[in-house]
């Protein structure tokens, strides 16, 4: 086989490779259809650069957006966003997979090579049945969602545009997303225990990612759970609750968020800004009136993020967990790193401090840039960044007002989170082969810290 035969094949069975331009061809057609004037409600077209962002955004299950939902997307353009997140949030290859089986075509060991890829398997075995449970287990608990918030919004807004606005924030919550057509996000149900509750929980389940659920059905018990289970649902609860309990001590007198609040919607409210951090753009409170010290904790668990295989973004919990216990396997002089009374493989632990050091090289950089395109505070771009990386979706106002440089960076930004900061890197550089009888260099030593 010849050089070029060779490469052609390489980059063909590339699942990093496909998976990106995967995503990147998804952004374009919606953009395409996002760009037609029949999608907005006033006959005439956004230009295609925000068309291309707000793509971005629904694929990418960010929830940044540059208009308000509700107010200029007709219903023919709140269709093709809430499309755009329901296949990004799944992946395009989940989606792909379906309509292969209702078609009744076999899936091929490429296409399984990327759908493992893509939900962050170990091994191919199981595939399809897995992603058959995922495309079951989504639009049930979508439709659950749905169910429950049209008892609220139902009554709110009328059978028709309640039934629509609950499916279109079922979705939008499962999948990590965001976007909402109220207008003004989850402000007006801010004491609302029925859609709040509901909004939190459709976030966190999206969030934990779909292994989990198959181990929980299949284990019951949680000391018969897998590590990883045990690992995401520990510092998934973990992230939560100490972000509610912060939140709250931080923001309780501040009179433009939870002081004007009684004491149970203060804690729904600080519950609810907690989640949603877990890269979910939803809010019940002004973001922008938020105390510093409040933005910068949330800017932290927006980098954090959700769990692997799941609708949500940032480094994942796993990722802060693993770097978390070999600081701590460190401090204490230990060999191995262990949780749960298993020892965490080295590559694992490399991959983490790989995953972590991009994230945070590409926040730093894209919001030092912006500081010299924009018209903000340092701490409001950083705040952008992160919420772009994390795909989160949260803004203090700085969407709305971005440079046309500044929607591009945020937009490659919010692609390159989706995606995964290792797999684009995955995807494009070229890697070289392990060789086992290959040669080591001999140690030297340094000093550090």
């Amino acid at each position: 086989m010849s050089f070029l035969k060779r490469r052609l094949v390489e980059l063909e069975l590339n699942p990093p490779r496909v998976l990106a331009m995967g995503f990147g061809g998804l952004i374009l057609i919606g953009a395409i259809l996002l760009n037609l004037p029949v999608a907005s409600k006033t006959g005439e077209s956004i230009g295609f650069l925000n068309a291309l962002f707000t793509s971005a955004s629904a694929v990418c299950v960010t929830g940044l957006v540059v208009v308000n939902t509700g107010e200029f997307w007709s219903l023919f353009g709140q269709i093709v966003i809430i499309i755009l997140i329901q296949m990004g949030g799944l992946g395009f290859m989940t989606m792909a997979t379906l309509v292969a089986l209702i078609l009744g075509k076999k899936i091929t060991l490429k296409e399984r090579l990327i759908i493992k890829e893509q939900l962050n398997q170990e091994t191919m075995s199981g595939l399809v049945k897995l992603t058959k449970y995922v495309i079951l287990a989504t639009f049930s608990i979508e439709g659950i969602g749905a169910i429950l918030l049209s008892t609220r919004f139902i009554p709110a807004y009328g059978f028709a545009k309640g039934v629509w606005f609950s499916i279109f924030h079922s979705i939008s919550a499962f999948c990590n997303a965001g976007f909402d057509i109220i207008g003004s996000s989850m402000v007006p149900f801010v004491g609302d225990i029925v859609v709040i509750l509901t909004i939190s929980f459709l976030i966190i389940i999206g969030g934990l990612g779909f292994s989990v659920y198959i181990d929980i059905s299949k284990n019951k018990k949680l000391v018969r759970l897998s590590l990883h289970s045990k690992l995401v649902l520990a510092i998934t609860l973990i992230l939560i609750v100490t972000g509610t309990i912060l939140i709250y001590l931080i923001e309780w007198d501040n009179p433009a968020t939870l002081y004007p609040l009684g004491v149970k919607d203060r804690v729904l409210a600080s519950f609810f800004q907690s989640v949603v951090t877990r890269t979910a753009g939803f809010n019940s409170v002004d973001i922008a009136k938020l105390e510093d010290t409040s933005v910068f904790i949330m800017i932290i668990l927006m980098f954090i993020g959700g769990s692997p295989g799941s609708t949500a973004g940032g480094i994942k919990t796993t990722t802060f967990g693993a770097i978390i216990l070999t600081t701590l396997t460190v401090i204490k002089g230990n060999k191995d790193v262990v949780a749960y009374k298993k020892r965490i493989p080295q590559e694992i632990i490399y991959r983490s401090l790989a995953i972590a050091s991009v994230g945070v090289f590409l926040v730093t950089v894209v919001s030092l840039i912006l500081t010299l395109s924009e018209d903000a505070t340092f701490l409001d771009l950083l705040f952008e960044t992160t919420s772009a990386f994390g795909t989160v979706g949260l803004t203090r106002g700085v969407t709305p007002n971005l440079s046309n440089f500044g929607k591009v960076l945020i937009t490659l930004t919010m692609y390159s989170g989706r995606v995964g900061p290792l797999t684009m890197a995955f995807a494009f550089a070229k890697r070289q082969k392990s060789n086992s009888n290959s040669y080591r260099y001999s140690e030297g030593n340094i000093l550090v810290g």
